[in-house]
Formats: structure tokens, C-alpha cells, sequence
């Protein structure tokens, strides 16, 4: 069997990774049998057991899921917030989904699409100028999920609170905080978006008139890539045209 395992970094730690999922599963109670009463809660050792025994709760969400974050890759390892939103991939109609976001959730091109992307799924998102004092989710009012903070060392600690007092109480504030943060679109309107240095090339060169072949071929691109990074900075920039696009940016300072 050992001669079976992975040896390279990434494919190993992938497999360790599975291999203590597969362990909690395995260990774990029923949630509900866990947890007869209501005010029981619970406290969980990092990602792969918040995913083993909560993570079923993300995907039962029927009327309301709001989150706050400071962005979206805080709250778990990517492995396991993709098993966790795997049963939310489909939404019910009617659910109401809101994410609360700091500004650090814009910091580059590709965490800016990723909300665009998620807006443009329906998602509310308004963004918290100032640091959010606790990374939350609550679930159809009755379930919150308090993120712990991010340790130096060893695994973050989630609590999953069932008490309805307590979950009422970090609902209210979530609201208050919700109410005097801005909307994404007005947050976006007239701050230019992060460009990485390639996008800023490709808009020079979509400036300059060069042909998509030309431009693709001085990227060292392949034009289906090209046309691709092109179709994402015209999301960025908000343009319904490659001209709409380089008159923003000009307007922007993009390309000074």
C-alpha cells in the first residue's frame, strides 16, 4: 500500500489532506443526534473538521445566508471551502444570499472578477471600509458559524452556535454592520481596478489598434487566451466595448 502514496509535494499533501477528512467522517456523530437541544454549541478544530461535521449546514440554507469576511479566502483552505459550497452550487428560489466583505477583497484583478462573478450570480455583496471584528455566517436565522482568529500555528477554531438568542443577537449586529457598508457597485464606481501588468499591455496595446493576433503573439499568448484576458478586463472595467474600455481606462489613469 505505501509504495501506492503520492511522493511529490502538492499530490502528498493532497492525499494527507483527504486522508484526515476521511478520518473525521468516519469519527463523526449525526449533527442532529449530536445536538437534541438548541443552545447546544459547538466548537471545531479547523477546516477539515468544520467541513466534516458543519459542512452539511452551508448546503441546507432555504431562506437566508449572509456572510462576513475580510475576503473570501479567509474563512478555509480552498480544498475545503470548495467541498463546503459544493451543495450551494444550485441555490433554492427564494434564498437570499448576502456577503459582507473588507475592502481587502479587491486587492487584485482576480479576487475583484471572483465578486463580480458572484454578483452577477445574484449575489448582495457591500463592502465594510473598516476591519470586520468577526468573520461570520448565519444560516437561515437560526445557526451562526464564528470564525475564530487566524492563528500563527496549528488549526483555526470555528464555533457553531445554535443558541437562538445568540444567533439573534450576531444577526443584529451583522445587519447594523451591513446597513452603513457601501454597495459593490458603489464602491467600484470611479476607483480604478487593480490591473495586473499584463492587462495594463493588453489595454496599451487594444490602444494602439493592434490586431488580437499581433497583441496574442507579442504576449506570447494563444489567441483563444487573449481574447479571454480581454473579455475579463472589459468586465473589470465595467465597458461594453474595446472602445468603451479604453476611453475608462484613459479616464482612470490606467494608462498613464
Amino acid at each position: 500500500m505505501a509504495s501506492t502514496l503520492p511522493r511529490s509535494g502538492p499530490e502528498r499533501r493532497g492525499w494527507q489532506f483527504a486522508a484526515k477528512f476521511d478520518r473525521v467522517a468516519r469519527h463523526r456523530a449525526d449533527w442532529t443526534a449530536m445536538s437534541p437541544d438548541q443552545d447546544r454549541n459547538v466548537t471545531l478544530r479547523g477546516e477539515a473538521e468544520l467541513a466534516a461535521r458543519a459542512g452539511h449546514l452551508f448546503g441546507n440554507a432555504h431562506e437566508e445566508f449572509v456572510c462576513a469576511a475580510v475576503d473570501p479566502n479567509t474563512w478555509a483552505a480552498p480544498d475545503v471551502r470548495d467541498q463546503i459550497l459544493a451543495s450551494r452550487w444550485k441555490p433554492p428560489p427564494g434564498l437570499r444570499v448576502c456577503k459582507l466583505y473588507n475592502p481587502a477583497a479587491l486587492a487584485d484583478e482576480e479576487s475583484e472578477r471572483r465578486l463580480l462573478t458572484m454578483a452577477g450570480r445574484g449575489v448582495e455583496i457591500r463592502i465594510c471600509p473598516t476591519r470586520l471584528p468577526q468573520e461570520t455566517i448565519v444560516i437561515d436565522r437560526r445557526i451562526a458559524v464564528l470564525a475564530g482568529p487566524a492563528p500563527v500555528q496549528g488549526p483555526r477554531m470555528y464555533t457553531v452556535v445554535r443558541s437562538p438568542e445568540v444567533v439573534a443577537g450576531v444577526r443584529s449586529l451583522y445587519w447594523a454592520t451591513w446597513e452603513s457598508s457601501i454597495t459593490l457597485a458603489e464602491y467600484r464606481r470611479g476607483r480604478p481596478p487593480a490591473l495586473s501588468d499584463q492587462s495594463r499591455e493588453i489595454l496599451r496595446l487594444l490602444g494602439e489598434g493592434f490586431k488580437d493576433e499581433t497583441a496574442a503573439r507579442r504576449l506570447s499568448l494563444s489567441l483563444r487566451t487573449y481574447r479571454r484576458r480581454v473579455a475579463e478586463i472589459l468586465t473589470l472595467l465595467d465597458a461594453d466595448s474595446r472602445f468603451q474600455a479604453g476611453r475608462r481606462a484613459h479616464e482612470l489613469g490606467l494608462l498613464n
